[in-house]
């Protein structure tokens, strides 16, 4: 930032130095008008005298405590509330010391309280009036320049944001918007003004009374609608060319969680339904105090769980990840937002028995979050003996050391594509399923699954691919039209973990409830025309069919499994039979002799552990798709 230079300096001494100037006469005027007013007009000669010897004293004090309280530097356009407050202050300050300087210092020529009382009173109202008439006038006269050119806009939502973004626009004139009203989702604010602006209708009239004000432009502060909302908004403007932006709420600019550009799509915005809501009161005493260990610490889900655990009173974190770039920057973040947490950072390979033992041995923690594994299905599929290692072997090796470390909690991260999987990632996850739900009735640790669908805007997923395409300028590439998927944002899915962890008895698997399952086709289109462009127009869509490994649908029940209720409403639990110990560690142990085998052996092992897995039958899919 460039220094303040000395000629700046002296500008606005000058400036400070004409407004005391300018204000000089007015004190002198408003004090005589004290006394003609206290005496109705018919000044005595005394009083007379009086004035004269006090007005140089009454300006002079006036002079310097406006100086004081900084009165001449706010004759600008941002004349607020405050600066009123700020007003009465040096008024009243001025009015005390003169008032205390005229008894000391010329006790036989007092001055009547009176005097003091009126013009303390007119100070405020004359100065203030002032100040505001010079910025009425400002605001009218940039409003007449570019009333001309003037882009006619509605702001959605009649509140704080709203009157604040209209006074935002007023003053910024290289907008070139004029606001013709406001429309609210309350009826009673209808009829009303905001900041002079009236609250023209409902939100459910919109498009009728934008063609009625010739209305161009819907500005919405991010926040203010929901997701489904906003879609239904910007495919109702469309029709009629009117351009729909949401803006940052002030609370992400504070946070510089994004530019200052408005945006045009929010991860809320996709989910195509409210999003829940969970309890994190009830988790303190499950985790306040505790050691908590988290494996995949430096994934998408891996730190948003960590993040979350910031908000409770942990006695210590321990952070696994074998990426020692992304444990360095999420360490950095976490102790910037809980300085005073005790965090200890792990360079390790959860597959690493030794290594994790150490750190088991090292920290003993009451609570293990693993989520850590491979998640990508195709690359999977391309090194079938990599995901047994990683998620299969890697998750029973955590869980014998949580067994044997008298570890109180472990919870591990599932997917729906565990659900007849008809990939190797989906049966490497059931495996491990079937091993933490075995192992949790010969243990005292309480082991918890966690199975949810695809996360919305995690590294490397859907989202973030699309984004850049559509700022490449397409084509987004999406694998087949009746591809779907059920999506949850990152938050929800963290906190989910948490409060399963929470909930779960031992050998419990947790499902979200997360609504109607999203076509991803659906899901490019959203994208592309909250980013105010036209799919095929401005950004094509192009099919590339489907890869190894993945299906049309992901299911939420295996077969023969049910979904109970919890006490929670969007949280279920999955009951299903349990495979026997012997049974399941027979299973490890072949799996874990298939080493380097070629990867057909090491699918048909899987099929034989998982009878549910097979390969995905396009005709079948397509099908069930469609019923």
């Amino acid at each position: 930032m460039a220094a303040w230079n000395p000629k700046e300096k002296l500008k606005a001494l000058r400036r400070r130095m004409a407004c005391a100037a300018g204000l000089a006469p007015v004190f002198a005027l408003i004090y005589y008008s004290a006394f003609w007013l206290r005496f109705e007009g018919r000044l005595p000669l005394s009083d007379q005298t009086n004035f004269a010897h006090t007005v140089v004293w009454v300006v002079l004090t006036k002079l310097m405590v406006f100086g004081w309280f900084r009165i001449y530097q706010g004759w600008n356009r941002f004349v607020t509330f405050h600066d009123l407050v700020v007003l009465i202050q040096a008024a009243t300050a001025s009015a005390v010391t003169f008032s205390v300087l005229d008894y000391l210092l010329s006790p036989e020529l007092t001055v009547p309280r009176s005097v003091f009382l009126m013009d303390w009173g007119a100070t405020i109202v004359v100065v203030g009036g002032i100040r505001s008439v010079l910025r009425m006038v400002r605001e009218g006269w940039g409003q007449a320049i570019s009333s001309a050119d003037s882009i006619p806009v509605f702001i959605v939502g009649a509140n704080a944001s709203g009157e604040t973004l209209l006074r935002a626009i007023r003053h910024n004139h290289r907008l070139h918007y004029h606001v013709a009203g406001f429309v609210s989702d309350n009826a009673s604010q209808v009829g009303s003004l905001i900041g002079g602006a009236p609250v023209v209708g409902l939100l459910g009239d919109i498009v009728d009374l934008t063609q009625r004000y010739g209305v161009e432009e819907i500005l919405i502060t991010s926040g203010e609608l929901t997701g489904l909302q906003v879609r239904e908004l910007v495919a109702s403007a469309r029709v009629h060319s009117i351009s729909v932006k949401v803006l940052p709420s002030f609370e992400q600019l504070l946070k510089g969680s994004l530019d200052l550009r408005p945006r045009t799509v929010s991860i809320e915005d996709l989910l195509r339904r409210a999003p829940v809501q969970l309890h994190p009161e009830k988790l303190r005493y499950w985790l306040d105090d505790r050691v908590l260990l988290v494996t995949g610490s430096s994934g998408s889900i891996g730190s948003e769980i960590c993040r979350q655990l910031l908000q409770f009173r942990p006695r210590r974190l321990v952070l696994v990840d074998r990426s020692e770039n992304g444990q360095f920057f999420l360490e950095r973040e976490l102790r910037a937002l809980a300085p005073e947490c005790q965090i200890d950072i792990f360079v390790a390979d959860v597959g690493d028995a030794l290594r994790m033992s150490a750190i088991f041995n090292r920290t003993s923690p009451d609570v293990v979050f693993h989520a850590a594994a491979y998640k990508h299905v195709p690359l999977m599929e391309q090194n079938p003996g990599e995901g047994v290692k990683n998620i299969c072997l890697a998750t029973r090796s955590l869980a014998d050391l949580a067994d044997q470390h008298k570890v109180g909690s472990f919870v591990m991260i599932s997917t729906d594509k565990a659900v007849n999987p008809t990939s190797i990632m989906g049966a490497c996850k059931r495996v491990a399923e079937l091993y933490v739900q075995s192992l949790a009735s010969r243990s005292d640790c309480r082991f918890t699954t966690v199975r949810f669908g695809n996360v919305l805007d995690s590294a490397g997923s859907v989202v973030p691919v699309f984004r850049e395409q559509i700022q490449n300028g397409g084509p987004v590439t999406v694998t087949h039209p009746d591809m779907t998927r059920y999506f949850m944002t990152i938050p929800e899915a963290s906190q989910l973990v948490m409060q399963a962890g929470a909930m779960g008895q031992g050998g419990d698997i947790f499902v979200l409830d997360m609504g109607d399952p999203v076509r991803i086709v659906d899901l490019a289109k959203d994208m592309i025309e909250l980013s105010d462009l036209r799919v095929g127009d401005d950004i094509a869509i192009e099919f590339t069919g489907i890869r190894p490994g993945e299906k049309l649908f992901e299911e939420l029940h295996i077969e023969g499994e049910k979904h109970l209720a919890t006490s929670h409403p969007k949280i279920m639990v999955a009951e299903s039979d349990k495979t026997p110990w012997d049974e399941i560690q027979q299973a490890m142990r072949s799996l874990r002799r298939l080493g380097e085998a070629s990867n057909e052996q090491v699918e048909e092992e899987l099929k034989r552990i998982v009878p549910q897995f097979r390969r995905f039958a396009p005709a079948a899919d397509r099908q069930r798709t469609a019923a």
